[in-house]
């Protein structure tokens, strides 16, 4: 036999060091006594012997070890070799495969390279990663990986006994590697190989992976995100007309692992029938699991119905390593955490959310990754996502690294990451985590442990433009969705759009108005009015940002207590208390977020390992804590006025902010029909006041469509009688004005009852 390669080349394969494994192995068109044969070459660690089959012909070539007993070459005499096989003798064992190396063509083109290189392509998530897919008749998954410092790149699977010498990719020109492998399928485990200039030998999931195995497994999974039936038509298309600011949003923030369990005597059983196997958590009380995405589906959406939100945030459901990061420290960008079902069951539930008219919210969290030695970390041997420079690419408070915005590819990464979730799982807005520690190079660094940027200055300048890069995008393909921003300073126009020179968010977090009003109601209410501008103070700042109001999961844990346990008072005062904060926080400007178990006044902070306290619905306390909420929701849904010009300055005019001494604050609504209004007054005080009057715009009859201290909702039932019908007395520079009772810390919503009104003026 004529040997057609030369021993150095067989041992760069032999050695996993060649960055074109296609150089040396499948076919090569040869000539042999003036005519057209073809060569065909395999590297097969395990195998004892091998032969090229041509199933059409129904002919067998065999192999012969070349350089090395596991290295193979064949030579046919043909002028056409397409879609051989390889037969393969390991031990007692025969198999026959398709070769990977026959299949040459690159998949990824110079246009997907060039948009790549320079950060633009939205949708790499089809190129990159693991796709099942067909080329030539045969079925199979495309692998590819950027990885441009590597050495060499593997595919590791159980199709391969996890061996990093058998599925060697080849190297593109921009550091980009990708192989076919045919006969994989959907469900098959990977990770890749990587092995830097040095050696070293690093074992990765796939950033761009769909699935990954439940931890503390780290393999990907071939996952098809094309498979599911989508029955949100009407809801997709509905919101792509919709302005959002100009509609209610009072969003739930849930985290799914700690909302409720179910019980491991109780499995969850699949669409198919079977039976899914439980998510163990050590910490977890005996005898509970995790709920899956459908079982979610079924308690949580009507939950969430029941109580009146237009919406559902979910805390990052990224795929993440360790639980009590509660999603935070993000290893998966791509995959949804499979703790609670597949990829397909996170659709279902989102499906399921459109199909009951609640919008999904999920937590992004683009500012930092985890260390983990599977993930984004040192990825190829090289710091390639993070920077080198610990002064900007470590993340000392939490014990993260930091993303290299200023690289294009990184940059394309997180862009088309936030794409992602809106094109495949048709969320309808992200909350960006974390804003003001991407937005300054100092953030929690001391002097001398931070690099200023270009002018000298603080600001991370990559990062906003990042920011913008990635609002423009989703924004450009999705209207009508929410990107909100958790942002803790004064940045400007964070909530501006990007022509404007803003970040592109359309809300953002107000930060300042959530410590004002929890320092303010922390106080003994003797104490409120030396505070006043706790209450007030935000209304000076706020048409210079998009805002919502949240009161959030960060409020209730780390020492900090749960809402009801920051209230003075003996009980009945401390849900007063929460009931009189939210009906201030309902009827101020700005859209709502409020945290699972505050909407039923849960006692202990949240524990991420138990569930909520579900127990205390026995209670008729918490039974009316709940009403309350759900009717506060249906009324803010109800009226336009509380929703229509948050941001728009005729929305708001204060009727009464300085009477400190009473520590009573009155205020104006308007929709935008500027007759369409409503009355808003707050005591924040125990002590009512049967005769306080308040000037109004118009004259005639005022509903009290809302009063926090009603009896049904646990109150003292202070009130006035359904309404009141104004007197000519001008008060407030009004032209009329009202004489109300003031129940203790208490919340009224009033409106004019024009029908009434005209019927009694006829």
């Amino acid at each position: 036999m004529t040997m057609t390669i030369a021993p150095d080349q067989v041992e760069r394969i032999i050695w996993n060091q060649h960055h074109d494994p296609f150089e040396v192995l499948g076919s090569h068109p040869i000539e042999q006594d003036g005519k057209i044969a073809w060569v065909v070459r395999a590297y097969l660690p395990n195998a004892s012997a091998a032969w090229v089959v041509r199933p059409e012909e129904r002919l067998e070539y065999p192999m012969q070890a070349v350089h090395d007993p596991h290295f193979f070459e064949c030579t046919i005499d043909t002028p056409e070799l397409a879609n051989y096989q390889l037969r393969i003798q390991e031990g007692e064992h025969d198999r026959v495969i398709y070769d990977p190396y026959a299949f040459r063509s690159p998949r990824l083109t110079e246009f997907d390279l060039h948009l790549f290189g320079e950060g633009n392509h939205h949708r790499i998530y089809e190129k990159l990663g693991a796709h099942a897919t067909e080329i030539d008749g045969i079925k199979g998954v495309y692998f590819a990986v950027w990885a441009p410092n590597a050495r060499n790149v593997s595919v590791l699977g159980d199709f391969n006994c996890w061996d990093g010498r058998k599925n060697q990719m080849r190297r593109g020109p921009t550091g980009i590697w990708e192989l076919f492998i045919p006969e994989l399928g959907v469900g098959d485990r990977y990770k890749y190989e990587i092995k830097n200039n040095d050696g070293h030998i690093y074992e990765k999931s796939d950033p761009y992976g769909f699935q990954q195995e439940v931890r503390p497994k780290t393999a990907s999974i071939v996952t098809d995100l094309n498979a599911y039936t989508w029955n949100d038509q009407d809801w997709m298309e509905q919101r792509r007309h919709t302005e959002p600011l100009t509609q209610p949003i009072s969003v739930y923030e849930v985290h799914l692992g700690s909302w409720l369990h179910g019980s491991s005597d109780q499995p969850a059983i699949r669409p198919n029938g079977e039976i899914e196997p439980p998510v163990i958590v050590s910490e977890l009380k005996p005898g509970a699991r995790f709920l899956t995405y459908r079982e979610l589906a079924a308690k949580l959406i009507p939950y969430v119905k029941e109580l009146g939100y237009t919406h559902i945030e979910m805390l990052p459901i990224a795929e993440h390593p360790f639980d009590g990061s509660w999603g935070y420290q993000v290893t998966g960008y791509y995959a949804p955490t499979s703790r609670y079902g597949s990829a397909a069951d996170f659709m279902y539930f989102i499906d399921q959310c459109h199909q009951n008219g609640i919008g999904v919210l999920v937590d992004w969290v683009p500012g930092h990754f985890p260390k983990d030695g599977h993930g984004l970390a040192f990825f190829d041997g090289s710091h390639l996502y993070e920077h080198a420079d610990p002064r900007k690419g470590e993340h000392k408070e939490w014990g993260t690294l930091v993303f290299n915005y200023n690289r294009h590819e990184v940059r394309n990464f997180l862009v088309s990451n936030a794409l992602f979730w809106f094109d495949k799982y048709h969320i309808d807005g992200i909350r960006v985590d974390a804003v003001a520690s991407m937005l300054y190079l100092d953030y929690c660094r001391e002097e001398g442990e931070w690099l200023p940027n270009q002018y000298g200055g603080r600001e991370n300048l990559e990062a906003a433009d990042f920011l913008r890069q990635a609002n423009y995008v989703i924004f450009s393909y999705f209207p009508g969705i929410l990107s909100i921003a958790e942002e803790s300073t004064s940045w400007p126009m964070v909530s501006s759009p990007t022509y404007m020179g803003g970040l592109g968010f359309n809300l953002k977090w107000n930060m300042g108005w959530m410590h004002d009003m929890l320092d303010y109601f922390s106080m003994d209410p003797w104490f409120r009015q030396f505070h006043q501008n706790n209450i007030t103070f935000s209304m000076w700042y706020n048409h210079s940002e998009n805002f919502m109001l949240a009161l959030s999961h960060d409020e209730v844990v780390h020492g900090k207590s749960n809402l009801i346990g920051k209230m003075p008072g003996d009980t009945w005062q401390k849900l007063a208390n929460i009931r009189c904060l939210f009906g201030y926080m309902f009827t101020h400007p700005g859209k709502k977020t409020l945290f699972m178990g505050m909407e039923f006044g849960q006692w202990s902070e949240w524990n991420v390992w138990g569930d909520l306290e579900w127990e205390l619905l026995q209670y008729p306390p918490h039974q009316q804590m709940k009403q309350f909420m759900g009717d506060l929701n249906c009324l803010y849904r109800q009226e336009p006025a509380l929703f229509t010009q948050d941001f728009a300055e005729p929305g708001f005019e204060w009727i009464d902010c300085s009477d400190n001494r009473h520590s009573v604050v009155a205020f104006l609504r308007r929709g935008k029909d500027a007759e369409d209004f409503v009355i808003v007054v707050c005591n924040f005080t125990p002590q009512p006041h049967s005769h306080y009057r308040i000037g109004v715009p118009e004259v005639g009859f005022y509903t009290e469509l809302f009063n926090s201290d009603a009896r049904e909702y646990g109150g003292s039932n202070m009130g006035n009688l359904g309404g009141k019908w104004t007197d000519e007395w001008s008060y407030h520079n009004r032209p009329y004005s009202i004489d109300l009772c003031l129940p203790p810390l208490g919340t009224l919503i009033l409106k004019l009852d024009k029908q009434k009104t005209r019927a009694a003026m006829k």
